[in-house]
């Protein structure tokens, strides 16, 4: 799922990953603070596997509702790269994304929600299905 991002220009000063709850808590310099599930991050990757390489491209991501965050990695000064345990690595997620993940974080999910219904499908993997 493509999100269109405006620049903030908004930075993090703290980003602790929760295990136990699968919630990645970031907090930004304008004071605003964010707990984004990992299954939240996995569905809005905005790498090439979910998004295509142009308009109209994009695969809806399904069955991610037990994915995790395996591990943060530093891309410069400006993103992380976030490891699920399903295998996924490839999504940089820069500090725009995040904030626009985290304030619109309602919104999106909602959406997200009401394309899997319309598609007939589900969160849960297949092996709960």
């Amino acid at each position: 799922m493509r999100v269109k991002i405006t620049p903030t220009h908004r930075v993090p000063t703290e980003i602790k990953l929760h295990k136990v709850s699968a919630i990645l808590e970031i907090h930004f310099d304008d004071e605003s603070i964010y707990e984004l599930p990992s299954e939240y991050l996995r569905v809005f990757t905005q790498s090439a596997e979910a998004v295509g390489h142009g308009p109209g491209q994009e695969t809806l991501q399904i069955g991610k509702e037990d994915v995790t965050i395996t591990d943060i990695q530093p891309v410069g000064n400006y993103a992380i790269k976030l490891v699920f345990s399903d295998g996924h690595d490839t999504g940089i997620y820069s500090w725009d994304l995040l904030y626009k993940l985290g304030s619109d974080f309602p919104l999106l999910w909602s959406n997200y929600l009401e394309e899997l219904k319309a598609a007939g499908l589900s969160r849960r993997s297949s092996l709960h299905n």
